[in-house]
């Protein structure tokens, strides 16, 4: 089976984020993975807050799965700080990346 990691917010409608790429990933019969920038709190009609992660929790989380697991494609949607796509930059620096869609928000 194909293995996916996104990386990008969590959307508590999941309408969007890592639930929406995990449903699409599903439905291509693709094992889904995530690594969380920011936590959302937000329903189909507003966001009313965003919690950013901290970057060395996003970068543990990539190196980890990367570590342990063949990934053949990443996604990487909402990264709302420099310090966090420094992070990612340098997790993906120490492995050897697979293909990239890059979809900021």
């Amino acid at each position: 089976m194909r293995v996916a990691l996104t990386i990008a917010g969590s959307d508590s409608s999941g309408g969007a984020g890592i639930q929406a790429d995990l449903k699409t990933f599903q439905a291509h019969g693709v094992f889904g993975m995530s690594a969380v920038t920011a936590v959302t709190v937000q329903n189909t009609q507003k966001v009313y807050d965003i919690q950013e992660m901290h970057p060395k929790i996003v970068h543990d989380q990539i190196t980890c799965l990367f570590d342990d697991i063949e990934i053949h494609a990443v996604k990487i949607g909402m990264v709302s700080s420099i310090e966090l796509i420094q992070a990612i930059a340098k997790a993906l620096k120490t492995v050897k990346p697979p293909p990239i869609v890059l979809d900021p928000v």
